[in-house]
């Protein structure tokens, strides 16, 4: 059983991230979904984006910090698009988490981030959220700094293709990646994934 922080898109805490919570919870594990907007949604990017400037950066990621508080200092950090960068801001103080996983965008590894830490990515191929420069980046840092780095990319899928209410819902692939994810955190890494 793992403890996971998992952190929402730009569009706000929605039911496709509820529904990931659930189907973790259903797998044995304990999950929190840290609202950083404070109850606000969007529905496209560009209003997402907009409401993102009127909460503030520096507010979302004190709300998440406080959202962590009370959790295990080996909290998996997880995150959706906008929540990987939340990530980002938060592993540098978080250093003993077991593992981060990376939903449609990529994070950067802090330096002290112990060898052996894991971390998995799923990301849409081609997606300009997730430059290849960006990957390659988060491949070789990881390389070397000795941590255990799967990436998996989905081709031919929309950035959002987990979320069952979106029009880039593609069902395969979301199903492929919830049978990845739950089997990163029930065994750790079976399977490397594709790297550049």
């Amino acid at each position: 059983m793992a403890h996971i922080a998992l952190f929402h898109s730009v569009l706000g805490l929605r039911p496709a991230e509820r529904l990931a919570a659930e189907r973790l919870r259903a797998a044995g594990h304990q999950v929190i979904t840290p609202d950083l907007f404070g109850g606000a949604t969007a529905t496209t990017l560009d209003e997402g984006f907009q409401l993102l400037d009127r909460v503030g950066w520096a507010t979302a990621v004190h709300r998440a910090r406080q959202a962590l508080r009370d959790m295990p200092e080996e909290t998996v950090l997880a995150g959706v698009s906008m929540g990987t960068g939340v990530v980002t801001e938060l592993w540098p103080e978080r250093t003993a988490a077991a593992a981060a996983l990376l939903l449609h965008a990529t994070a950067e590894l802090p330096a002290s981030v112990p060898p052996g830490t894991r971390v998995q990515l799923h990301a849409a191929e081609p997606d300009d959220f997730v430059p290849p420069e960006n990957v390659a980046a988060l491949h070789r840092a990881a390389r070397e700094q000795g941590v255990e780095l799967e990436i998996f990319r989905y081709p031919g899928v929309g950035h959002f293709y987990i979320d069952q209410a979106g029009e880039d819902h593609d069902p395969e692939a979301a199903e492929l990646t919830w049978r990845r994810v739950l089997d990163f955190l029930d065994h750790g890494p079976t399977s490397r994934g594709t790297a550049p």
